[in-house]
């Protein structure tokens, strides 16, 4: 009986190896075979860094986990006109994050790097956060700088980007026209007044955190004209030194994002390109702007960070100056307001 009874142990075990092998076997049948890495770059503009740091690790672990695929993003920062002149010079993106739709569609239009309608490839116009326009000044607020028509008083010593190659910088220039257009009556008067402002410009760096260590970390200048997540790092690390508030009225920043369809298309990375920019969109990545000073898009995060986020007096870019490619035409095109303001300074 001792015999017989080992031996069919022996077959019990023998058998139930068998079957954990068979299913074994088909789980890893069923499981997506790993893939070689891939490498995405996002050209973005200058203050996403922080934000990218912590979406990209998060889009990291969506992708392995959707796709069985390591993925590793790389970003390339700088003022968002300049950024776009790279990508249509030959900087290999896969992804761009930029400031303003019209230096994306200067992408399309230097080579047709992306189509005609990218705007319409994802929701809200390809923009899943938005920003705006903020001043902040030295902590106490030693000049009582309240609002943009202070920002041209004698004395005041003013620090922007240059809207040349910032696209920060073009919102803080359509931002300070608009005010006064409304408030001094007209195109000429608001020309007048920016003018002025102008005249109180420090220095001009190529990009919003060139301004921004202009401001903070050189001390230049009594106010910077801000990003408002800029402004929220700005007193996250310098918060002994520099305070910011909010103008009676400024500018709906809507930075959009797109595929660079004949890079994607080139290297064989679509695929995860177009997931990257889609997952912007989940309640992940939504949170992961708010935490980062972004205005998130969702219902879910907008109610998280209402109290960081304040509603607030704004305009768009297509009320105020019938979009993108006529505001460029009218202020920054070679020879045009932006110009005609600088150069005679």
């Amino acid at each position: 009986m001792t015999t017989r009874r080992h031996f069919m142990n022996v077959s019990t075990r023998l058998a139930l190896a068998v079957a954990l092998a068979g299913s074994a076997t088909a789980a890893l049948a069923q499981a997506p075979a790993a893939k070689p890495p891939v490498t995405l770059l996002n050209v973005s503009y200058d203050p996403t860094r922080e934000l990218y740091v912590e979406y990209n690790a998060a889009f990291a672990k969506h992708w392995k986990a959707k796709a069985n695929q390591n993925v590793t993003i790389k970003q390339s920062h700088g003022g968002s006109g300049k950024q776009a002149r790279s990508v249509i010079d030959g900087l290999d993106a896969d992804v761009i994050t930029l400031a303003l739709a019209g230096d994306i569609d200067a992408v399309h239009q230097n080579g047709a790097w992306i189509p005609k309608d990218w705007q319409k490839r994802l929701p809200l116009s390809s923009s899943p956060y938005t920003s705006t326009i903020v001043l902040v000044v030295r902590q106490g607020n030693p000049k009582g700088i309240k609002d943009w028509d202070d920002l041209i008083k004698p004395g005041v010593s003013v620090i922007t980007p240059n809207p040349k190659t910032s696209g920060g910088a073009r919102w803080n220039y359509l931002a300070a026209w608009e005010f006064a257009k409304r408030k001094y009556g007209g195109d000429a008067k608001a020309k007048e007044f920016v003018g002025k402002l102008y005249s109180n410009v420090a220095v001009l760096d190529t990009g919003a955190r060139g301004s921004s260590i202009s401001f903070a970390q050189r001390n230049q200048g009594d106010v910077f004209i801000s990003w408002e997540n800029e402004a929220y790092l700005l007193e996250k690390e310098f918060g002994s030194k520099v305070d910011f508030v909010y103008p009676s009225l400024s500018i709906l920043a809507q930075p959009p994002v797109t595929v660079v369809d004949k890079n994607v298309d080139k290297k064989g990375t679509r695929a995860v390109a177009e997931e990257y920019l889609n997952y912007l969109y989940s309640e992940e990545a939504q949170d992961i702007i708010g935490k980062n000073f972004y205005r998130p898009t969702s219902a879910k995060a907008q109610a998280k960070y209402a109290k960081q986020l304040p509603k607030l007096n704004l305009f768009t870019i297509d009320q105020a100056f019938g979009g993108w490619d006529k505001a460029a035409k009218d202020h920054f095109a070679d020879g045009a307001a932006f110009d005609q303001i600088y150069l005679r300074k």
